[in-house]
């Protein structure tokens, strides 16, 4: 049988995707010994010392539960003041509204080395350097310029018909927000949380700058796994491994509203 052009294209982008991730969980299951002495295509001693390390030792998963809660509430945060400036910009026309909607994404233009040490000088001097509120609000810097372009998509795509009915209908502006024109944006709500989530999650630089013991994620615990004895490769493996997961459950789950996004052309 003939395999198709595509298919064969498909399967050879598919593998290309896997090699990586498949050689990371095949290092997370070898000794250091193994890793580093020779070259297998499968554990020849399977080990999970390395995901007991993890999950043992509060070093270690305390990161997980630093990035979750900073993440989170970054999340929130973005998509609570992008809905009304997303509203505003798709309804109403005022002065400097162009400039200003394009004001907010040069903010997301800029690397996030630029905001640094600004960050880092504001928070030491109002105590919030080490804590968890003050990697999520530098992530809104980001976050919500991209909430907002990509909510206002949507809400544009709602005929302003819904509002004025909703209007004469008696409904006062929360209760038509929340009850009717919350779940017609339902798919762009889900899109814009998924792209604070996943930036918030991966971002390094902010998030080990402004952090040093009480918050420090898990990306900055990995950038810091080497000892006297060198490099503890399975372990950070096992690292890798775990940190891919949060971000694979959060696609699987807004896959849809994903896939909604890129047909309306927004994302």
């Amino acid at each position: 049988m003939r395999i198709p052009g595509r298919a064969f294209v498909m399967a050879a982008y598919l593998i290309f995707l896997m090699v990586p991730i498949y050689w990371l969980l095949n290092m997370s299951l070898k000794t250091n010994t193994e890793i580093t002495g020779t070259f297998t295509l499968w554990p020849e001693t399977l080990t999970f010392a390395n995901y007991r390390t993890i999950l043992t030792d509060p070093s270690w998963y305390m990161g997980y539960v630093n990035s979750l809660i900073y993440v989170v509430m970054n999340t929130v945060i973005s998509i609570t003041v992008a809905l009304p400036a997303a509203y505003a910009f798709s309804r109403y026309r005022f002065m400097g509204d162009k400039h200003l909607f394009f004001w907010l994404l040069t903010n997301r233009m800029a690397p996030p080395a630029v905001f640094a040490l600004p960050f880092f000088q504001l928070y030491s001097s109002v105590g919030l350097f080490d804590t968890h509120i003050a990697v999520a609000l530098a992530h809104c810097l980001f976050n919500v310029p991209l909430a907002v372009w990509i909510l206002e998509g949507f809400m544009r795509g709602v005929p302003k018909e819904i509002d004025e009915t909703a209007y004469i209908d008696g409904y006062s502006f929360p209760a038509f927000f929340g009850k009717i024109f919350l779940p017609l944006i339902a798919s762009g709500v889900g899109v814009a949380a998924f792209f604070c989530f996943m930036f918030s999650w991966v971002e390094l630089l902010l998030s080990r700058t402004l952090t040093s013991v009480n918050a420090k994620p898990i990306a900055a615990t990995m950038t810091r796994t080497v000892s006297a004895s060198g490099m503890d490769w399975g372990v950070l493996a096992a690292a890798g491994i775990l940190t891919i997961i949060p971000g694979a459950l959060v696609i699987y789950f807004v896959r849809n509203y994903i896939a909604k996004g890129f047909a309306l052309g927004r994302v």
